[in-house]
């Protein structure tokens, strides 16, 4: 900050200038004795005006330390250098009067302060804050004060107190607290059986050198504690800095190639903030859980109820084994046979994926295992009224209660399953999961920080295409022949949708249940024609597509106004503009009310789930969407903008 121009320093430049005058008034004397004597006057007078102001301002300056004086000490002949901290007298205007030899000598390191504003001397703190508040903290020149002021009749009086020993030390505590990080191998399965013995040793040490290297970098240490898992203890320094650069490591695991095509992945749990070394340890393998959850090649730091996610960029790898499968078909037909009767419902605006599991479910219940059952649906939200329909034509239409009708079946016996989400905010009915003491989860989506966790079962499979997929499996352990045609052509219409015809996100399992469900009778032509629009939502699909806007390889559309089947052809529209060139993810929103929407899609290029969230929303890395309450078109448009332009994309990744 610079010094003001104020009494202090105008007063020696007047002199100098009354003293200028005086010369140029002798000079002038040669040439013309009038000029000689107006100039004489002229510099008489700005010499009397000069001392007059000096004479005033050591009287103020002299009132002002008088009355401090006075107001600090009993003996008035005591000054402020006899006070054992640095302080200052301040005016009015907040400028230094006068600093006793401490304030000069630790806080100025010998330099003058008289003149300056005290602004200088506060960081973070104006002047107006410091006499509001019972001491404020401050640093200058490296070293931190506490800062007391008083206020009096002519100025001020501050007190700088040193607190630099015990800022320092207590810096150092916190950045010193143990922070307990678990990281885990995603992929060693798979390594170890897709290549020989001698190529996973290699791999393996490559990761490991990777992860030795990484807590080389930090003040603490790691151990091995088997199955492709490291223990790490770190300071709060270390993570700071981890946060800083991203989890560099995660990038650097993935350069190890296995047989040249899969990339090593590991996914870390991070537990800081916590009492105790329990229970840091505690929430890192919940973290480790997390971020396991969201299908690894992340790291996951979890602070008392708060989590932060990095990385997550690959896609999930797929478990071919089945076992846990049969072992959680056991557990829910143990839960089933002990229910007296169990409800099935999936997500809010249910759609052809929610529906067809749901569908898979109850069939399951009903026919493979001798239990009533029905199917929770809002048939005036719902985006897969055209199955619904086909069920209603087929004779069916009892199995589809209403919430209130669904409430009214619920009794201490009751189970609920839930299908295609495991968080509470975007059930189909809010009241009946809390009145339901016995809940089930199926669901594939990536684990979300706020999800259900008083589950009897929670099946979880981010890597799955859909949870049509997860039901088509379970169903062949839960009951002999218990799919007919149509409620195979349900769960193969749910398959569809969220792999897009076979497209993203399937595996070998995918496959294995399509095939399951067309031995069952599932015709293609009549799932084809579950997917079938009525010609306006067709063209709205199309006009949102066409105005859509391409911002740093991401598409943007939007529909001002509420459209009739807004979600259908925002859906369909998404999916559209990511055949567009060089488009790695597309994003359509529309409101609904005083709520915008955003559904969005990538190929797998780009993680929307993670984009989602920043958003409140949440989903798949290749689907995701998130519902804005009270914002405009524009607001929420805003908002994903600046998300999208601090990806870190680029053409080449765009182009490939």
């Amino acid at each position: 900050m610079r010094k003001k121009e104020n009494k202090y320093i105008i007063t020696p430049l007047f002199l100098l200038f009354a003293l200028v005058m005086f010369v140029m008034a002798f000079i002038s004397i040669k040439y013309s004795l009038t000029s000689f004597l107006v100039e004489l006057v002229l510099a008489i007078t700005a010499t009397v005006l000069v001392i007059v102001s000096i004479i005033n301002l050591k009287n103020l300056i002299s009132m002002v330390l008088t009355g401090a004086a006075k107001r600090l000490f009993r003996d008035e002949s005591r000054t402020i250098d006899d006070i054992m901290i640095p302080v200052v007298i301040i005016s009015r205007e907040n400028e230094i009067m006068a600093a006793n030899a401490l304030f000069k000598e630790n806080v100025c390191n010998n330099e003058d302060p008289l003149g300056d504003s005290i602004d200088k001397y506060l960081s973070d703190e104006n002047t107006d804050a410091i006499f509001a508040s019972n001491g404020a903290d401050t640093r200058y020149n490296d070293k931190w004060y506490i800062v007391f002021a008083v206020r009096h009749e002519y100025g001020s009086i501050v007190y700088f107190i040193d607190d630099n020993t015990y800022k320092t030390n207590s810096d150092e505590y916190l950045q010193s607290r143990p922070v307990v990080a678990i990281v885990a191998f995603d992929n060693k399965d798979e390594l170890e059986r897709e290549t020989d013995n001698s190529e996973a040793i290699k791999v393996t040490l490559a990761v490991e050198q990777e992860i030795v290297k990484w807590v080389g970098t930090t003040r603490g240490f790691y151990k091995k504690i088997g199955g492709g898992r490291y223990v790490v203890v770190m300071e709060e320094r270390d993570i700071t800095r981890f946060i800083d650069g991203k989890f560099r490591i995660l990038d650097d695991i993935r350069t190890i190639k296995i047989n040249d095509r899969l990339s090593a992945t590991i996914s870390i749990g991070i537990g800081r903030g916590g009492k105790s070394f329990k229970e840091n340890e505690l929430w890192a393998r919940q973290a480790l859980d997390m971020a396991l959850g969201r299908g690894g090649d992340q790291a996951a730091i979890k602070k008392a109820d708060s989590y932060k996610f990095f990385g997550g960029v690959s896609k999930g790898i797929e478990k071919r084994e089945k076992v846990r499968t049969r072992v959680i078909a056991a557990s829910l037909t143990n839960h089933i046979n002990n229910s007296s009767n169990v409800i099935v419902m999936g997500h809010r605006f249910s759609d052809l994926d929610s529906v067809g599991a749901c569908i898979g479910m109850w069939s399951a219940v009903v026919k493979g295992l001798h239990k009533n059952a029905y199917i929770l649906l809002n048939r005036q939200q719902t985006l897969a009224k055209s199955l619904v329909s086909s069920f209603e034509k087929a004779g069916f239409e009892s199995i589809f209660k209403t919430e209130d009708e669904a409430l009214a079946l619920l009794d201490e016996h009751s189970l609920l399953i839930i299908v295609d989400t495991h968080s509470p905010n975007f059930l189909e009915s809010k009241a009946v999961y809390e009145r339901c003491n016995r809940v089930v989860v199926i669901d594939h989506h990536r684990m979300m920080v706020n999800h259900i966790d008083n589950a009897l079962v929670f099946y979880h499979e981010p890597y799955a295409s859909s949870a049509s997929e997860m039901t088509a499996e379970l169903v062949q352990y839960l009951g002999h022949d218990s799919l007919s045609r149509l409620e195979s052509e349900a769960l193969l219409s749910g398959i569809m949708l969220d792999t897009k015809n076979f497209v993203l996100r399937t595996g070998v399992r995918t496959f294995e249940a399509a095939a399951y469900l067309k031995s069952n009778g599932a015709d293609t032509v009549e799932v084809k024609r579950l997917f079938s629009n009525s010609i306006d939502t067709y063209k709205v699909k199309y006009k949102l597509v066409s105005e859509a806007e391409i911002f740093n390889y991401c598409a943007i559309a939007s529909a001002e106004e509420d459209i009739q089947d807004i979600r259908i052809a925002s859906a369909q529209a998404a999916d559209e503009l990511l055949g567009i060139e060089n488009v790695k993810a597309s994003f359509v929103m529309y409101k609904t009310g005083k709520t915008v929407n955003i559904s969005a899609r990538s190929l797998g290029d780009l993680n929307v789930q993670v984009i989602m969230e920043q958003l409140g929303g949440g989903g798949h890395q290749t689907m995701a969407a998130c519902q804005l309450e009270n914002t405009s078109i524009d607001e929420a448009r805003e908002k994903l903008v600046s998300i999208i332009s601090e990806l870190d994309v680029n053409k080449e990744d765009a182009a490939s």
